[in-house]
């Protein structure tokens, strides 16, 4: 495998420069669009950064104010988040060796620098604590999930380990709290067509006419349930691995997982200054498993944390 290359400029603070790629216009400046694209900061500020050698192409090399609007040139820069609060939760490193870390991450925690969150993920924070300015993460797991999760550490193998989830040549499992149904027959495997919904960041099932057009899979049983809650614990294993699945099938069997912000219903975002740590989405990425597609051993990873089990009523 060829290694990756090196972006033009350093990381910092264990973040790496962003990207941003021109697009059609007529600017007469490249600064003129910057006010633009990243409103509210300041021309003075971007200019600063600019004369700080903060902001270049793709090769490198400086662009400064008089720099004229080029469409489709790659602007390479340091994002930058002002006031961003401590996450009070802290990731396990489960195993770590020349080609894989392998995390377990909390709750509440963003993997990957996103909107308001930037030091306060787990890929910067893990560049900083082990010095490995490589690290990638091979898959996704969403900021409300708490579990395990690989990342790449050798660039020149990075694509083998990907491969593995685009063959679906990795058994995960979940565990999910949720309320019971003594009238939901189990196991079942749930299939359906999942597409962009409403807002943006919510997924909805959709009708499909033939089985071709399902492109979401889950295997979903019953592991045991409290009486007294009136609560259940699942046992799900992703079989695709569209954004949101667990979350959008559960929901359409009518047991959504306990405290989700988005299914069935989206609940008002939380600001920084009010965040409420509180209720956690009882899902859990617990296990997983595969073929070491480099070293050819079996390899299983397991999460150390637990739901709350029983766990507490639902808010809201």
């Amino acid at each position: 495998m060829t290694g990756e290359r090196s972006a033009p400029l350093p990381i910092r603070n264990g973040v790496r420069p962003a990207r941003l790629a021109l697009p059609e216009g007529s600017w007469p400046l490249l600064i003129d669009y910057l006010v633009l694209r990243f409103h509210p900061i300041q021309r003075a500020e971007i200019i600063a950064r600019m004369m700080r050698g903060e902001i270049v192409n793709e090769v490198g090399n400086p662009l400064g104010p008089d720099t004229p609007f080029s469409r489709h040139m790659s602007v390479f820069y340091y994002r930058t988040v002002e006031s961003e609060t401590r996450i009070p939760f802290e990731e396990t490193i489960l195993h770590q060796d020349e080609e894989l870390v392998v995390a377990d991450k909390p709750h509440f925690l963003p993997v990957t620098p996103t909107g308001r969150y930037l030091q306060e993920t787990l890929l910067v924070r893990l560049i900083r604590r082990l010095d490995l300015p490589h690290l990638t993460p091979i898959h996704r797991l969403d900021r409300d999930t708490a579990g395990v999760i690989l990342f790449s550490v050798n660039p020149r193998n990075r694509r083998i380990y990907q491969d593995l989830f685009r063959r679906r040549a990795v058994l995960k499992t979940y565990e999910a709290i949720a309320p019971y149904r003594s009238d939901l027959s189990l196991p079942v495997l749930r299939k359906s067509r999942l597409v962009t919904g409403t807002p943006f960041m919510r997924m909805r099932e959709a009708a499909h006419e033939s089985p071709d057009d399902v492109n979401a899979q889950t295997h979903i049983e019953l592991l045991e349930h409290d009486s007294a809650s009136g609560l259940a614990r699942y046992g799900l294993r992703p079989i695709t691995g569209k954004k949101h699945q667990l979350r959008v099938h559960m929901a359409a069997l009518g047991i959504p997982i306990l405290n989700d912000p988005l299914y069935p219903t989206a609940m008002p975002p939380s600001s920084d200054s009010a965040a409420d740590y509180s209720a956690p989405l009882q899902l859990l990425a617990s296990t997983m498993a595969f073929t070491d597609p480099v070293i050819g051993t079996q390899r299983i990873f397991r999460s150390l944390r637990q739901l709350r089990w029983p766990a507490q009523p639902t808010r809201g």
